[in-house]
């Protein structure tokens, strides 16, 4: 039991003292770019679906 809470001990000191936390301003800033970054790959992965489905129709005569 002792082996329990000294690990505690140790995890909570740890993350009070050791870890270096984001500042609100930083995690705002990395959030916006990470959702801009999902955004544009998924316009990039919907036009190139596009490019594709235009080129299977044009091969096969296929008629959506």
């Amino acid at each position: 039991m002792k082996k329990i809470l000294a690990y505690i001990q140790e995890a909570y000191n740890e993350l009070v003292h050791k870890v270096s936390w984001p500042s609100q301003k930083d995690l705002v800033n990395n959030t916006l770019l990470v959702m801009v970054v999902f955004i544009i790959s998924s316009l990039v992965i919907f036009a190139i679906d596009l490019v594709f489905k235009k080129i299977m129709e044009m091969l096969y005569g296929l008629v959506a």
